[in-house]
């Protein structure tokens, strides 16, 4: 019997601050929240700008993936969180087997966010 995706991937519990990622690096995890809040934050000069907020259900993370470039913010905790680490390879694989229109919508969106950020 297979596993369910949670019980194989990795659940990390952070506390309020924890970064999870910095803008400009290279990454290979997506993250799904499943309790607490984590900002997504671009540094400009000396201020914080806080692009979003992801909450429970939501995923993030996901644009280094899918388009293979460098994080395009910073994600921090701004609360106690838990969330589940999709790695790149489940990830891209979930992803191979979307419709070829799906994918394409997918690849254009993330596009479009890199553009308007």
């Amino acid at each position: 019997m297979a596993k369910a995706p949670s019980q194989i991937m990795q659940r990390l519990v952070l506390q309020p601050g924890h970064i999870l990622f910095n803008e400009g690096e290279f990454g290979n995890e997506a993250y799904v929240i499943q309790a607490g809040r984590v900002e997504i934050v671009k540094i400009q000069g000396d201020e914080e700008l806080v692009l979003g907020a992801v909450e429970k259900g939501g995923i993030f993370g996901e644009m280094a993936l899918i388009d293979s470039r460098p994080r395009m913010a910073m994600a921090r905790a701004a609360a106690a969180t838990t969330v589940v680490v999709i790695p790149r390879d489940l990830f891209s694989s979930k992803v191979a087997k979307c419709d070829p229109f799906v994918r394409c919508l997918i690849g254009s969106y993330a596009k479009l966010i890199r553009s308007l950020v």
